[in-house]
């Protein structure tokens, strides 16, 4: 392993020069910086990250948790994160939840003993008004953002989240535009702020129409594909002349979408269909799928922009972006 000495040692110069050199300090002259970080680079020499966090009190880690990295709604905000990290000299650890209460308490642990200078965390919501791991974070003083909506057990932390409530209301209104009066909504988990607000949407846009909504059009579909086709099925049994379903999101929407098609059911001909989230997979699906598309991108950049004002201690606002309707060839006018 080359050390800092070795490199003194060859390059006719004391250790303190070639530790300034490597760090860019401004006392050493640019061209004796250039010859020491060629001959640091040429002798293969990698610095040691634990000692330089040692001595500056940071480890240039963040951790990011999340329910799973299979999840494709997450990609695109997970990408900008790290890109930004890395520009930033940061690293990123992912920890996977599998939307266990007790797992995600494993992986913010695991992190804090990894000595992370802070944390990114999609929660795995609960109905209890309190964590002990975020109650936890809040006392250690931990840099900590959160992705996405906050629910009582994490509400004093800063967040970033997109405007589900206006996306979904502004879904709704497309499809009442289209002529439908009879709408089926496939609900997401009650415990989840989301999944509350889109059905708090498509509740707004019916009162809008003067529509009163109905229970017996809501139905549970949770979050995944295979969720969203036994709902699916239920529609077809239990809600006769409905003409379209709005879905808390594109997977279930999918999912509904495969049983809809394997039954002779045409889309948009017959049933009109919309997702929420506008992930990739939605524009390449067997129907391209109308949807609202959620800022991913810039959801990532402003958590990281949140996250480097935490770390500099200053006090930075939640964000909340809007999201916008993408019309494709799931929806159609109503029969």
């Amino acid at each position: 392993m080359v050390r800092l000495k070795d490199i003194a040692a060859q390059a006719g110069v004391s250790v303190m020069t070639v530790s300034k050199a490597l760090r860019g300090a401004p006392d050493v002259a640019p061209q004796t910086k250039a010859r020491l970080k060629a001959l640091a680079q040429q002798l293969g020499y990698v610095p040691d990250s634990q000692a330089q966090g040692l001595r500056s009190r940071t480890t240039k880690l963040l951790g990011l948790v999340l329910s799973s990295v299979a999840n494709p709604i997450f990609a695109r905000t997970v990408a900008a994160i790290e890109e930004r990290a890395h520009e930033l000299g940061y690293d990123l650890i992912l920890a996977h939840t599998l939307n266990i209460p007790d797992r995600e308490e494993v992986c913010v642990r695991r992190l804090l003993s990894r000595r992370v200078d802070g944390i990114f965390i999609f929660p795995v919501y609960r109905l209890a008004p309190t964590a002990a791991i975020y109650d936890e974070l809040l006392q250690r003083g931990i840099p900590t953002v959160i992705m996405g909506h906050r629910a009582p057990f994490c509400a004093r932390f800063h967040n970033v989240e997109s405007d589900d409530l206006r996306g979904s209301t502004l879904l709704t209104r497309h499809l009442l535009e289209m002529g439908h009066k009879k709408i089926a909504f496939l609900c997401g988990p009650m415990s989840a702020p989301w999944a509350q607000e889109r059905l708090e949407g498509y509740r707004r846009a019916l009162r809008e129409a003067q529509i009163e909504p109905q229970d017996s059009l809501l139905f549970n579909a949770g979050t995944t594909i295979e969720e969203g086709g036994k709902a699916a099925l239920q529609i077809l049994n239990e809600a006769p002349g409905i003409t379209a379903v709005q879905a808390v999101s594109d997977l279930v929407a999918m999912g509904a979408a495969n049983v809809f098609l394997n039954q002779g059911v045409q889309i948009p001909k017959d049933l009109s269909l919309a997702g929420f989230g506008n992930i990739l997979t939605s524009e390449h699906f067997r129907v391209p799928l109308t949807t609202v598309r959620q800022p991913k991108l810039r959801l990532g950049v402003a958590a990281m922009e949140t996250m480097q004002k935490l770390l500099r201690g200053e006090h930075p606002e939640s964000r909340r972006l809007p999201a916008e309707v993408v019309l494709r060839a799931s929806t159609g006018p109503a029969k």
